[in-house]
């Protein structure tokens, strides 16, 4: 008989609850912050200007703004590309719903492409499928970390003379081929959210190469205005600004800066321990009959983010939810990522989408769950996740 499981009355595979997502936060970090609020200096200053070189300088980008979310950074590059009322912008159902919100905010239409079903990326001839010639932009999302495949994407862009705005939340560490993600598309923009690889709380970063798109991003982003509060109020006196361009109130602060500044110090080593981590799931789960795991590769680089299994749930004969269910009652977080947005109340009844559109996303969506993975993490902890993942699929197969 298995062992019996903790959502049937048994005793937890854990004894203390395994939150998914804790962020590591260092002492560097907690010092800056600490200086941040004696200098007197709490919203967007020189700290900003140091993350923002710094991060620049790690993308290899020619331009880099701070914002205070990936999601104000996406809707930033919609602006300034002159996205708007009756244009169509093709992304990935797969994805958290920031990343289509933010072009219903443009006025804009969100026409998802199915995903490729093993990388669970945009499939790059679904892609070419659904443009019109309403068609402005292509969103593609580097999901977990896995770079899209840029170089087939960019084609069609090119071929069609479409926009290529980056939704890289989950890969500041990602690189495709000999690129970073940042530098492809036209403007890429990357999440520090409490969840990610590098993080500030809330806060992000949009890339570009282009000058005048960066200065018009960096204006729009504090109320466009012509000088930020930084060089109004500086010791070099105030001075005048003016209003360029009805902006947004999506400005970075100096105490989230200065968490950045240390996190991105350590997002290569962090890389190593979660890549240390990713290599013991693969080689606990490979072999089972339930699960699949990530593809792995050659000419991407990927950061990382998270770890999603898919579940043969035919063959457990239990779904998805049951699975994640009996996980938690274990003492394991886990996430769902993602829910594909098509299948969403909002997508469905504004835009007619329904099941049976996008069948490889849909068998991603109802499948995929991620585990716990972080540089916090230690390798316990990753023992923990194992044998409770076991013992769940054991539990519910017996049980079925």
């Amino acid at each position: 008989m298995p062992e019996k499981l903790a959502i049937d009355g048994g005793k937890p595979y854990r004894k203390d609850f395994l939150v998914f997502g804790s962020p590591h936060i260092g002492e560097e970090e907690i010092a800056e912050v600490t200086d941040t609020l004696r200098s007197g200096w709490l919203s967007t200053g020189p700290r900003v200007h140091r993350f923002e070189e710094a991060f620049r300088k790690y993308i290899g980008c020619d331009f880099a703004v701070a914002v205070n979310s990936c999601t104000a950074g996406l809707h930033l590059a919609l602006d300034v590309l002159g996205i708007g009322e009756g244009d169509e912008v093709i992304t990935s159902p797969i994805t958290f719903a920031a990343t289509a919100n933010v072009v219903v905010h443009r006025g804009a239409v969100p026409v998802f492409a199915d995903v490729d079903r093993k990388t669970m990326n945009l499939a790059p001839e679904e892609v070419e499928r659904k443009i019109t010639p309403h068609t402005k932009a292509i969103l593609p999302v580097h999901l977990y970390g896995r770079p899209c495949e840029m170089d087939a994407l960019m084609t069609i862009a090119g071929k069609h003379k479409l926009y290529v705005i980056e939704d890289a939340a989950h890969a500041i560490e990602a690189r495709y081929r000999d690129k970073k993600i940042g530098t492809i598309g036209d403007i890429a923009s990357f999440s520090f959210y409490v969840t990610k690889n590098l993080v500030t709380g809330e806060g992000g970063m949009v890339t570009t190469n282009n000058k005048e798109w960066h200065e018009e991003m960096r204006i729009k982003s504090l109320h466009g205005i012509s000088k930020t509060a930084w060089k109004r109020y500086s010791e070099e006196g105030f001075q005048i600004y003016d209003t360029i361009y009805p902006g947004y109130k999506y400005n970075m602060m100096d105490i989230q800066a200065a968490m950045g500044i240390h996190q991105l110090n350590r997002i290569e080593e962090n890389l190593k321990v979660r890549e240390r981590h990713w290599q013991r799931y693969n080689e606990a789960f490979a072999e089972s009959e339930f699960l699949t795991i990530p593809p792995e590769q050659p000419h991407v680089r990927h950061a990382r983010h998270l770890y999603t299994l898919l579940i043969d749930t035919d063959n457990l004969g239990a779904s998805r939810d049951q699975f994640v269910n009996a996980l938690q009652a274990e003492n394991i977080g886990v996430g769902i990522h993602f829910i594909s947005l098509h299948l969403h109340t909002f997508y469905r009844e504004r835009f007619g989408w329904k099941r049976g559109d996008l069948p490889n996303a849909e068998f991603v969506s109802d499948r995929t769950v991620s585990l716990p993975l972080s540089s916090k993490l230690t390798d316990d902890d990753i023992e923990d996740v194992i044998g409770a993942v076991f013992k769940a699929l054991n539990g519910l197969y017996k049980t079925r």
